[in-house]
């Protein structure tokens, strides 16, 4: 695989991370409506060529995105009853009851400006009532019969039956709900095409116990007699927590996924790729060496880091599908054995500018960024750039100002930007929080908490500002070559 060129570094750009959920949606949460078209009309208006919008599967616990019950459906409370309506599933009366129920619903007060929250308890009882009426119209219009459905049926079929048998569905609903998700993107997909907006998607390493996954492929996850992980998944003591992360899920097994020629995992990337224009792996370690902690465990603190088939399997999926448009998320306990897998495997790697300056020769820093890597001022693990700005210490403050200018304390979300649009990394990609200059109550995540996780969304003021922030960030991109 060595000499062929990622599809992802075929030339300099920038994009947009925002999670779905994190859209301005009618119901207390983001969803396939007119808010995420718009978005994307947003998106091309900056200058953006991608938009980054991590895993939309079915949300589990913690409602984090990274613990879906499915990693092939998607999760039904981004189906928009707009839309449902537009195809005459609802009425307009039924979406605005929705709505009103949805503001009544929601335990999250809205505060002012940017920083709105997303409540999925809210969306949920707003959103399901409507789901039952317009599965009901579905169903005695004939739905189940249509073309499109015994089409999308036969399209789905090798993790379909999972999911209904998951989801004890009996009556079609929940098969209902994915034809309409299904349906839904791919009219959301034509928009970004028309717009000239491209996707990136997310994939988890490892997969939630509790899911359609492990349910459907048993024989796949490292299980007992009883269907309990044998060990646990996780990452040993950092800088996010002292004890450690305790993700729980199950290991692979992986003589099973040998012995099939790594088939889930190659339909699981190619089911990514139908979604998405490129996906990136998180935690793109655990390809290589994955940390095992006892079962049992109540942190991550005791563990052993062991071997794993990822080359075997990401060669396998690329004889099957051909050249691989990933981006591997190497951060974490990175070795000189991950980068060499990385690399032969052509796949660029990421570099996160929060932690660049922490020392002058931090790796970090943008002269020693590698043509074909990613670069964000943060992920959605980090803290905002404003956050961020605010918990330095005075030394890196002083190495941070010294490096972008003396306007970069007045503004150091800017000033971010800016060091990451002139970065030699060809795939320059950007919160949305810290193109909006947001403090720390707009963080998206945690490390290491369950609880809190997940619930910033846009608020009252974006639509004021959005204009002159996509002006600004366009004239940006074409000065630093990311708009040819």
């Amino acid at each position: 695989m060595t000499g062929l060129i990622n599809p992802l570094m075929t030339k300099r750009s920038s994009g947009v991370l925002l999670h779905l959920s994190s859209l301005d949606g009618s119901c207390a949460i983001g969803d396939l409506g007119p808010k995420s078209h718009e978005f994307a009309a947003w998106c091309a208006n900056a200058g953006f060529l991608w938009w980054q919008m991590l895993p939309v599967g079915p949300i589990g616990p913690g409602n984090s995105p990274y613990a879906s019950t499915s990693n092939f459906a998607g999760e039904p409370l981004f189906v928009s009853l707009e839309a449902l309506a537009d195809d005459g599933l609802l009425s307009k009366k039924d979406v605005r009851e929705s709505v009103v129920a949805a503001r009544k619903f929601s335990r999250r007060t809205n505060r002012v400006g940017s920083h709105s929250q997303t409540d999925y308890d809210a969306a949920r009882m707003a959103k399901e009532p409507a789901f039952l009426r317009a599965f009901e119209n579905f169903r005695l219009g004939g739905g189940f019969r249509s073309a499109s459905f015994r089409s999308f049926e036969k399209r789905e079929a090798s993790w379909l039956k999972g999911w209904r048998a998951f989801t004890n569905d009996t009556s079609g609903y929940h098969g209902f709900l994915q034809f309409e998700f299904d349906k839904q993107w791919t009219a959301f997909r034509k928009t970004c095409t028309a717009v000239g907006l491209k996707l990136l998607g997310d994939i988890p390493m490892f997969v939630t116990l509790e899911s359609a996954d492990v349910m459907a492929n048993p024989e796949l996850f490292r299980l007992d007699r009883r269907g309990r992980p044998e060990v646990l998944t996780g990452v040993p003591p950092d800088c996010f927590s002292k004890d450690g992360q305790l993700w729980g899920h199950p290991h692979y097994r992986w003589s099973a996924h040998r012995a099939q020629n790594f088939r889930w995992w190659t339909q699981r990337i190619a089911a990514s790729l139908r979604r998405f224009d490129g996906v990136r792996i998180d935690h793109f370690v655990g390809f290589h060496h994955a940390y095992e902690i006892p079962a049992g465990a109540r942190n991550a603190r005791r563990g052993k880091w062991r071997p794993q088939a990822g080359k075997e399997l990401l060669t396998a999926a690329s004889r099957a599908l051909g050249a691989l448009p990933l981006v591997a998320e190497d951060l974490g306990a990175v070795t000189p054995e991950v980068v060499a897998l990385r690399k032969s495997l052509n796949l660029p790697g990421m570099k996160v500018l929060h932690h660049a300056f922490g020392h002058d020769n931090s790796g970090e820093l943008p002269h020693h960024h590698d043509r074909d890597c990613v670069v964000y001022p943060a992920t959605h693990d980090n803290d905002t750039t404003r956050g961020w700005w605010k918990s330095l210490p005075a030394t890196s403050r002083k190495r941070f100002v010294r490096f972008a200018g003396s306007n970069a304390a007045q503004k150091p979300n800017e000033a971010m930007i800016r060091i990451a649009f002139e970065s030699p990394a060809q795939l320059a990609i950007i919160p949305l929080q810290d193109i909006l200059g947001l403090d720390r109550l707009a963080r998206m995540n945690f490390p290491g908490t369950p609880k809190g996780n997940w619930c910033w969304r846009l608020g009252t003021d974006w639509h004021a500002q959005r204009n002159v922030r996509a002006k600004n960030l366009h004239a940006l991109a074409a000065l630093t070559g990311r708009i040819v």
